[in-house]
């Protein structure tokens, strides 16, 4: 007798499932820039707040001779400048946030897998912006109230005096980002100009901050951030092209 064999074929279906979104591989799409563009706002207003700063300077102004009944008549004459310190002082802090969260996306994507260079860059950044809130932290406590010893007593208006003209100036940890752009152009993760500008801006920064004079690295750091978010938002056109 002949057996007859029958083989049976199992199709197993896998549906796709309708939570995950689909995206097409082949489609190119340009790296957004909007992360940059916040790093240069973060670096104008930071220039701004160092501006404004400078302005209010009542408490080495040596024709008042220490007399802190005079300082804080003389900070109460400018009210103006002291909102635009917090305005512009918070503004730097929250650009450079999201510009930090932009740097460390656009560094992890060509860094060498075990770099630690993307991390470094990112707290540096995200360590100045807090330096940033601690030194308009006094302002609500102190602007509105100059000038009325009731409200501030002139020893307390000097020593605020103090702490706008020298937290804020506080840019040294900026320093790290921009040594940590020279490691990863090294590897050509990033433009080599970038890099020697990072390393030329953030060394000094960094060394300005570890020192005695480390409020010079007010100066520094603003300037520098502005050279390179517009280096990566005018500048990184190989690395968006891919």
């Amino acid at each position: 007798s002949e057996t007859a064999m029958t083989t049976i074929h199992t199709i197993t279906d896998h549906p796709v499932r309708s939570d995950v979104p689909t995206t097409d591989q082949s489609r190119s799409t340009a790296a957004p820039t909007a992360w940059a563009l916040a790093g240069l706002g973060a670096g104008i207003a930071g220039i701004g707040a160092i501006g404004a700063s400078l302005s209010l300077s009542a408490v080495y102004d040596e024709s008042l001779g220490g007399d802190t009944a005079k300082i804080a008549d003389e900070l109460s004459e400018y009210v103006p400048n002291l909102i635009a310190f917090h305005v512009l002082g918070m503004v730097s802090a929250v650009l450079m946030i999201i510009f930090a969260a932009g740097l460390h996306r656009r560094l992890r994507a060509t860094a060498p897998a075990d770099s630690i260079a993307p991390t470094v860059a990112t707290f540096g950044l995200l360590g100045t912006a807090f330096v940033l809130v601690m030194g308009t932290g006094l302002d609500t406590e102190f602007i509105f109230g100059l000038g009325d010893e009731k409200v501030v007593s002139p020893d307390n208006a000097a020593f605020y005096n103090h702490w706008f003209a020298t937290i804020p100036w506080c840019w040294g940890l900026l320093g790290l980002s921009g040594i940590a752009l020279f490691a990863i152009s090294r590897s050509g993760g990033v433009a080599r100009w970038l890099g020697i500008v990072g390393l030329a801006g953030g060394g000094l920064t960094l060394l300005l901050g570890i020192s005695p004079l480390q409020y010079l690295a007010g100066f520094t750091g603003p300037i520098g951030l502005v050279v390179v978010a517009l280096g990566f938002l005018v500048g990184d056109r190989a690395f968006r092209s891919r």
